[in-house]
């Protein structure tokens, strides 16, 4: 199922994410002592095409006992590598293999043994006492770098706003890692912008640095200044049916070539995202958080071209056509500060039926 070590193998930080299957064989949980026994969680590698995560770990545990360096760790830590099959292929998942990244507890795909791997290791660490949880990803469009929670609790608010301003609250997709391990602590995913960027890396790296630093979680509620909150309010899919590319003429959704620079921008209702094929509808699957069909809420077609029908900020549009057949072509965001108050009580854990 998985392998769980003790300590790190000799040459493992000499290699990066594609040689890992290599040396691992396949996913792999390490846990390491540090001077206070909770440990901090960190999952890399979900998907084995987003090699920040890695990078990010073996860059930062060098300057440590376990890595090398000479500091004792500040706090115990257990890292999950995931992915390595699909790391060494470059891919997000191979053929065959369900997303790393939604079979988690919670999940709403169908049983495999990826999801009782996930439970085990949800299991192990609620008996180590986790003190807190990271998920690292890279994102595949023009996105910032920011870090998503999937409860509006104080302490997660705080791990989140600790990475950047820019935080995300989702409920959908069910299984992720962040939302199995928030039952137990707090806990995040950061999105660290584009595979192979440094500044990704090194902002990643000081970030694990930082948590694993932290003495404790802070039970003040946060400033509604120092944080621009979030929520996802739908998942944007084209079906497998429908034909796509990017400034094309021949498929029956033709996006605009430089859709992703609209990542992270409140556009106004009637900003087109292309052309569909003539007297073809709406040809996006759009799924609120309850998993309720909202496409005419949020796109209209208005003469062959698709629109957005009220105003609403996309996050993750990408021009890798893979990564949305295997994933989404984006996520529907609206502003919710005003739920911040939520966050005063700690241990707040408020849903929309929107």
């Amino acid at each position: 199922m998985y392998a769980e070590l003790y300590d790190i193998p000799r040459g493992l930080l000499d290699l990066r994410a594609h040689e890992l299957h290599g040396s691992l064989g396949g996913p792999t949980l390490i846990h390491l002592t540090g001077r206070r026994d909770a440990p901090l969680f960190v999952s890399v590698l979900m998907h084995g095409n987003e090699d920040v995560g890695w990078e990010a770990v073996r860059h930062m545990l060098r300057k440590y006992r376990p890595g090398g360096g000479e500091q004792e760790l500040p706090r115990s830590l257990s890292l999950f590598i995931g992915n390595t099959s699909a790391a060494a292929a470059g891919m997000r998942r191979l053929a065959g293999q369900p997303d790393y990244n939604r079979v988690w507890p919670g999940s709403e795909m169908p049983r495999t043994a990826e999801h009782a791997m996930m439970e085990s290791i949800v299991d192990t660490m609620a008996r180590k006492g986790v003190f807190a949880s990271v998920d690292v990803h890279n994102n595949t469009g023009l996105n910032p770098h920011y870090a998503c929670v999937n409860v509006v609790r104080t302490e997660s608010l705080h791990l989140a706003a600790m990475f950047s301003r820019t935080v995300v609250y989702f409920t959908r997709p069910r299984g992720v890692a962040s939302m199995a391990m928030t039952e137990l602590c707090p806990a995040v995913t950061l999105e660290c912008g584009k595979v192979g960027q440094v500044h990704g890396v090194q902002h990643a790296s000081e970030y694990l640095d930082a948590c694993l630093h932290l003495d404790h979680h802070p039970e003040h509620p946060i400033a509604p200044q120092d944080i621009d909150l979030f929520h996802t309010v739908a998942i944007v899919k084209i079906p497998p049916q429908v034909s796509f590319g990017f400034g094309c003429r021949n498929h029956d959704l033709c996006l605009l070539d430089d859709l992703e620079k609209l990542n992270f921008r409140e556009i106004p209702a009637g900003t087109s995202f292309g052309r569909v094929r003539e007297g073809m509808d709406i040809p996006l699957d759009v799924k609120n958080e309850l998993n309720h069909d909202v496409a005419t809420r949020y796109f209209t077609v208005d003469r062959g071209e698709l629109l957005t029908r009220s105003p609403v900020m996309p996050s993750m549009l990408t021009r890798n056509e893979q990564v949305i057949r295997q994933d989404c072509l984006c996520y529907l965001m609206e502003r919710f500060d005003w739920h911040l108050e939520d966050a005063e009580m700690p241990g707040s854990d408020r849903e929309t039926s929107d």
